[in-house]
């Protein structure tokens, strides 16, 4: 059976827009010659959707979307992903069977993930049509796990409709939950998944097929649009490239920056080079994203900054291509303490005066995104958000946090893996002491546990959702595990300030953890 499989970017609440390339891609000859055609899930529509799919102006448009697709199909099988209304049951997350000018069959979902059932109702899962003397079983990601258990009826194939949110795992879960399908089932497979983004939510396609005897037939390339057909009775294994955990995240966060700024009408980024990691990993990101000619560095040192690191921040400017200008804040630091004298009376500097540098720095970097159109990035990576280590409407301001979903050694990690061939971002800036540099003197370890100690326990408390009493009998230290729990805890109220964080962790703050703020 020769079939079509169509991984590709969607554009969200645009039905017209999407159906745009949908004929496009039909059309092709490739597409003309397979007996069927195969979108991922949510094709029309795009998703989550959230509350915008309650209205009734976005589901009559995908439903006129829909009947210009049947219409236009005369001689043609495919299989499309909507919202759908079905009399008598509601609103569905819908995958839609259309062949020669009429819908087939409907499949709804499921199992809904806790925000879809606030809109959409459940669904009857996994559905089996006969078609061209061959009995597809299709559904979606979440239904299939009724197939790997026991499912009424023997499948020839299994067609998997995806629009799954990417994290680091997610790929390797996946390849081998279709290989556990098609080796209970024996039958043959085939996995069409979405790409592009949605706000933080990024779709990693990596759509594949596999034949009956779990051959990987074809393996589509991450975070890429892709298309390719496929004869399921073929024996001929394809190369299945397994690509690192790094590799894909760097993949993720380069794409969904991009998709980023397309979809919201962006083209330029302004962020504060401070010389260290965080801030030139973004800066490297956002230089292969959007092009070193739409990225732009500030430079903002104070009386305490040293002179390497105005010189990392200028030579990871000039390994990457990218403009910069360099504002010192010591005038306008000094000005506001006079300023502030008033008020404070003889009180001792502190913590209030490091906050003031951030907020100088923060108010300088927005400053210029106001006045040449462009959006500002924030630095902020998981563990500094996790212990609330940042000033905020200081170093929290941006308009998207990039590496917000990565810990602070997993952000050394990328930083090896972009530096393999060439030296993009300065050797010193990956070996020299994390600091934040607001006052004489300082590193991240005055006030943090060493990286790799937090970011064990940080990892064992969030994505492994241990208890303090569960990561002590992981052989950490009883005090510092309830220091750390507790400043984790009581940063929430910061944390739900910061600005959209890419995903691509299992667990990521605003998106998958969701904790009480007081």
């Amino acid at each position: 059976m020769n079939i079509h499989i169509v991984q590709h970017d969607i554009v969200s609440n645009n039905p017209e827009e999407n159906l745009k390339w949908i004929l496009e891609e039909l059309e092709t000859p490739e597409s003309k010659e397979a007996l069927l055609t195969v979108f991922p899930a949510c094709t029309l529509c795009g998703a989550p959707l959230y509350g915008s799919v309650a209205y009734t102006d976005v589901q009559k448009r995908a439903q006129a979307a829909l009947q210009e697709l049947v219409q236009r199909s005369e001689h043609r099988a495919f299989l499309i992903g909507m919202p759908l209304q079905i009399q008598d049951r509601g609103l569905c997350n819908a995958v839609v069977f259309v062949q020669n000018c009429a819908i087939r069959g409907i499949v709804t979902k499921k199992y809904l993930a806790p925000d879809e059932q606030r809109y959409f109702v459940r669904g009857e899962g996994v559905q089996t049509i006969q078609y061209q003397d061959q009995s597809l079983a299709i559904g979606f990601y979440e239904d299939l796990k009724e197939l790997s258990k026991s499912h009424t009826g023997q499948p020839d194939v299994v067609i998997c409709c995806g629009c799954n949110v990417f994290d680091y795992n997610k790929p390797y879960r996946i390849r081998y939950r279709m290989h556990k399908i098609v080796e209970n089932l024996n039958a043959a497979l085939v996995f069409a998944n979405r790409t592009g983004s949605e706000g933080s939510l990024l779709f990693a396609g990596g759509s594949m097929a596999l034949n009956a005897a779990g051959m990987v037939l074809c393996q589509f390339p991450y975070f890429e649009a892709h298309a390719e057909s496929v004869d399921l009775q073929l024996m001929e294994e394809c190369e299945d490239e397994k690509p690192e955990v790094v590799a894909l995240v760097y993949k993720a966060l380069v794409s969904g920056l991009r998709d980023y700024f397309q979809k919201n009408g962006l083209r330029r980024a302004v962020l504060g080079l401070s010389g260290g990691m965080d801030s030139a990993m973004v800066c490297l990101l956002a230089a292969d994203a959007l092009g070193p000619e739409n990225v732009h560095g500030i430079l903002m040192p104070s009386q305490y900054s040293t002179d390497h690191s105005v010189k990392d921040a200028v030579d990871l400017a000039n390994n990457l291509g990218v403009s910069y200008d360099i504002v010192p804040i010591k005038p306008m630091f000094d000005m506001l303490r006079e300023t502030m004298k008033p008020v404070f009376g003889d009180r001792a500097e502190d913590v209030t005066e490091e906050n003031m540098q951030a907020r100088i720095r923060g108010t300088i970097v927005m400053s210029y995104a106001n006045k040449f159109g462009a959006m500002a990035l924030n630095t902020t990576n998981k563990s500094e958000a996790a212990m609330g280590y940042g000033t905020l409407y200081g170093d929290s301001c941006g308009g998207i946090s990039v590496i917000g979903d990565l810990y602070k050694t997993e952000v050394y990690e990328l930083a090896e893996y972009v530096n393999r061939e060439v030296e993009r971002i300065p050797v010193n800036t990956i070996r020299k002491p994390p600091s934040a540099e607001l006052r004489p003197g300082q590193k991240d370890t005055d006030s943090l546990p060493d990286y790799s100690v937090l970011d064990a326990i940080l990892n064992l408390h969030i994505e492994e959702q241990l208890c303090a009493e569960e990561i002590v009998a992981e052989g950490y230290d009883e005090k510092l595990v309830a220091e750390v729990l507790r400043k984790v805890r009581i940063n929430e109220w910061k944390r739900l300030q910061f600005a959209p964080v890419l995903k691509v962790s299992p667990m990521s703050f605003g998106i998958d953890r969701r904790v009480p703020i007081s």
